[in-house]
C-alpha cells in the first residue's frame, strides 16, 4: 500500500479543529481531556488557554473544577512540568509520566543532600522528611510551604545548585522535598492562597484531597496515553511523542506497536498516525487565536517548523519555552503583550491579510475586556514579548 502523505495544510487544519481553535469546545472538561491536560507552570496559562477555546469562559469555571468539584488536579508530570489534568486520568498520568520524573528527582535530591553534608544517608533523610510532612498534613490539614518549613525541622537543610556561580548560593532543600512528594503522588496542591495570576498553594495529602488513587497497569497506561495523544496531536513524528511524554524511545515504540500505529509521510519526514485516522479532515473556516505562554498547542511538538515557519527564535526563549503567540489558520504569525494601561496588543511579524488582522484585533479587544485590568506577566517571556 502507498504511504499516506500528510501536507502541512492538513496538519494545520487538524490542529485548528482538534485543539478547539477553529471551533470552540463545549466545556472545561472536554478541552482538558482532549488535550491530555493543560500546562500549569505559569498559573495564568490554564485560564487563558481555556478562554481561547471556550466562548463565555469565566475564571470561576476553572476554579470550580479545581477546588470545589476537584474534577481537575495539578500534578508534576511530563518533562518535570506542572500540568492540570482530569482527576480520572491521574492514575495513567502517574504511571506513564510522573513515576519516571519521581525516580529522577529522588535520586538527585538524595545525592545533593549527601553532597551538601546535610545527612550521610540521603535516602533516610528524605524518608524522615516525607513522614514528617504527611503526619503534619494529616494532623493539621492543608498547609502552605512556608508553614511546613517553620513547623518541621526535618525539612531543614540547604544546598548550592551552582557553587562559585553568580546564580548559585545556599538554597533551601524543602521545596525539592515537596516536589518529590508531589510527583510521587503523596501530596497535592489544594486551594490557592493567591489570586488566579499567582501560585501560592496549600499542600494537602493526596488521599485527603481526592481519595485513594487506584494503581494503573503500566503497559495499559502507556497505550492509553499515547493513543489519546495521537488522536488529538497526530500525525506526528516518533521524536514528537518521545519528547512530549519525556520518556524513552523504547517505551514509545512499544506503545505504538500496541495501538497499531500506521507509518505516514509528514511532508517529507516519517511519522505515525492512528490506524483509523488516516482520512482527510474537512478544512475549517478561517480562524485566529491568541494563546498564552506555554500553551499546550504551542508546546505540543518538538519538531515545530510546520506551524512556526521561521519564527522560533522570536516566540520561544533559549530554553524552549513558548511566550504568548498569535495564530492564523494553524500557524504562528507573531505574539501579543499588554501595554502599560493593560490593553492587549497584537504583535504581527508575518504576512497576513487585512481580514486576519481585523480578527486578531477583535480578539485582542475581547481579551482586554476579559482581563479587566489584570496584568499578565509570562513566567518565560519570549524575545518578541520583551521587544
Amino acid at each position: 500500500m502507498a504511504v499516506r502523505v500528510f501536507t502541512v495544510a492538513e496538519r494545520r487544519a487538524r490542529l485548528g479543529r482538534r485543539h478547539f481553535l477553529a471551533g470552540p469546545g463545549a466545556s472545561v472538561d472536554e478541552v482538558t481531556a482532549a488535550l491530555l491536560g493543560l500546562h500549569a507552570t505559569d498559573p495564568t496559562t490554564p485560564y487563558l488557554s481555556l478562554w481561547a477555546r471556550l466562548p463565555g469562559f469565566e475564571r470561576d469555571d476553572l476554579s470550580t473544577a479545581l477546588y470545589d468539584d476537584r474534577r481537575l488536579v495539578r500534578q508534576v508530570a511530563m518533562r518535570r512540568t506542572l500540568w492540570m489534568v482530569p482527576t480520572d486520568r491521574l492514575p495513567a498520568v502517574q504511571v506513564a509520566a510522573s513515576n519516571r520524573v519521581a525516580d529522577t528527582e529522588t535520586r538527585k535530591l538524595i545525592a545533593d543532600v549527601q553532597k551538601a553534608g546535610v545527612a550521610a544517608d540521603g535516602s533516610a533523610w528524605l524518608d524522615r522528611a516525607r513522614r514528617a510532612v504527611l503526619r503534619h498534613l494529616d494532623d493539621n490539614g492543608p498547609t502552605s510551604a512556608a508553614d511546613l518549613r517553620l513547623a518541621l525541622p526535618e525539612l531543614a537543610g540547604t544546598w548550592d545548585p551552582a557553587p562559585g556561580k553568580p546564580w548559585g548560593g545556599q538554597t533551601s532543600l524543602a521545596p525539592r522535598v515537596l516536589t518529590v512528594l508531589d510527583v510521587r503522588g503523596d501530596i497535592m496542591r489544594g486551594h490557592n492562597q493567591g489570586g488566579w495570576t499567582s501560585s501560592r498553594p496549600l499542600w494537602c495529602s493526596a488521599t485527603a484531597w481526592i481519595g485513594e488513587v487506584p494503581n494503573a497497569e503500566p503497559d495499559a497506561a502507556a497505550t492509553d496515553m499515547v493513543r489519546n495523544w495521537l488522536r488529538n496531536f497526530g500525525p506526528a513524528t516518533v521524536a514528537d511523542i518521545t519528547w512530549w511524554f519525556g520518556h524513552t524511545l523504547g517505551w514509545v515504540r512499544r506503545a505504538l506497536v500496541d495501538i497499531g500505529a500506521v507509518e505516514v509521510d509528514l511532508h517529507g519526514s516519517p511519522g505515525v498516525v492512528l490506524p483509523d485516522d488516516v482520512d482527510i479532515d474537512p478544512p475549517p473556516q478561517p480562524w485566529v487565536a491568541l494563546l498564552p505562554g506555554l500553551d499546550v498547542t504551542t508546546m505540543g511538538w518538538t519538531e515545530r517548523d510546520w506551524y512556526l515557519n521561521d519564527l522560533r527564535a522570536q516566540v520561544f526563549d533559549t530554553r524552549g519555552n513558548a511566550g504568548p503567540t498569535a495564530w492564523v489558520d494553524g500557524r504562528v504569525i507573531g505574539g501579543w503583550r499588554q501595554t502599560e494601561d493593560a490593553r492587549v496588543e497584537v504583535q504581527v511579524i508575518a504576512d497576513v491579510g487585512r481580514d486576519a488582522r481585523k480578527a486578531l484585533q477583535h480578539n485582542a479587544d475581547r481579551l482586554t475586556e476579559w482581563l479587566d485590568g489584570a496584568r499578565i506577566k509570562p513566567r518565560f517571556p519570549s524575545p518578541l514579548t520583551k521587544a
